[in-house]
């Protein structure tokens, strides 16, 4: 048995833990007042920020790994991981768990949260028509939304995985991920776009005017099938990566037992049925609620295409309105925890599989 092994916590070790620790937080906390208060430029000011958090980062994990490595070697195992995920936990606590608290608190409250009213906001929530108006659209994009990118996702996946031209038809789906939401949204409004009269300059108009059809106002006029149109951006742009993500876990399919199956007199649907589809089932769940939760909270294609108008609206476009246009905080804190709830079931459901080792 070495000699650290034998080593018990001393005073010394308990004053180091308490005061390196302590010495580090006073000196970043100087740094951060110095920058708040500075009269430097404003852009030198920003460059000196940056190397601050940079070298800042690593020396807060470098004097709380430098404490731990004096520990004797039974404490140094129990205490290192938390070395390593202690800061981030706090970090997350402070910016997600604390805000969660407080628009819960708020939601109980009347519009400027001077007044406790309970329950009152969630009720209204359920029974206010354009309330109920997004929730239904919010529906509306899950179920529509996921199933088309899921289907369509595994659909180009597979048959990418047998054709020739693999990596171009695999670059070709996946390049509107490069693209962000707000950029797709303004992509597709030009081709969605409607003016009285037979001059078109909107893409799908143009067609449907060279067809011989009246041009249609597809986001204003067409209710409530206008959302359908705002779904196809999601599944234009999120294709790819279901897409992406099911290649990946095909190709990890032992081909063995598809030749074993292929020899057997399988068809290829049966094949993709009965052995490719309970394979990748893992993955197949956690791409599904990954979309799911992306579609739960959208918010960017609605607010650039029709700003939540001509019944469009979702959860997040409501509480936006109501929280930075309105200055109602009872109402946009509650539709912020209803968004938190329907998306709680969904991640629960995604860290089961993972613990039963469904993992990607």
């Amino acid at each position: 048995m070495n000699v650290r092994s034998k080593q018990r916590f001393t005073p010394r070790l308990i004053l180091l833990s308490i005061l390196v620790p302590a010495l580090n937080l006073g000196v970043h906390t100087l740094i951060f007042l110095f920058f708040r208060d500075s009269g430097l430029p404003p852009v030198l000011n920003a460059l000196l920020a940056v190397i601050w958090g940079i070298f800042g980062i690593y020396s807060i994990y470098f004097t709380l790994n430098w404490v731990v490595e004096q520990y004797p070697d039974k404490w140094k195992e129990r205490v290192t991981p938390y070395v390593f995920v202690g800061p981030a936990v706090l970090l997350l606590g402070w910016l997600l768990f604390l805000p969660t608290l407080r628009t819960l608190y708020l939601s109980f409250f009347n519009a400027d949260s001077t007044k406790f009213v309970g329950l009152a906001n969630f009720g209204a929530v359920f029974t206010d028509r354009l309330l109920l108006t997004a929730l239904r659209n919010n529906l509306m994009w899950v179920v529509i939304g996921t199933l088309a990118c899921v289907i369509l996702g595994l659909l180009v996946a597979v048959l990418a995985d047998r054709s020739s031209f693999e990596r171009l038809a695999k670059a070709i789906v996946f390049m509107p991920m490069a693209i962000s939401f707000v950029a797709a949204g303004v992509i597709w409004k030009f081709i969605y776009y409607y003016q009285p009269g037979d001059e078109q300059i909107g893409l799908l108009n143009a067609i449907i005017i060279q067809l011989g059809f009246q041009p249609q106002g597809w986001l204003s006029m067409v209710q409530p099938w206008n959302n359908l149109f705002l779904i196809v951006i999601l599944v234009w742009m999120q294709t790819g990566f279901a897409m992406v993500i099911f290649s990946a876990a095909i190709k990890g399919i032992p081909e063995d037992m598809l030749e074993a199956a292929r020899m057997d007199g399988a068809g290829e649907i049966r094949i993709f049925f009965k052995i490719m589809l309970p394979v990748i089932s893992g993955t197949v769940l956690a791409v599904t609620t990954t979309i799911i939760v992306f579609t739960l909270k959208i918010f960017d294609v609605v607010m650039i295409m029709t700003g939540g108008q001509y019944g469009t609206e979702v959860v997040a476009t409501e509480f936006y309105r109501q929280l930075f246009m309105y200055q109602n905080a009872g109402y946009g804190s509650t539709l912020a925890i209803v968004l938190l709830i329907a998306v709680i079931p969904v991640i629960i459901l995604n860290v089961r599989q993972l613990q039963k080792g469904g993992n990607l």
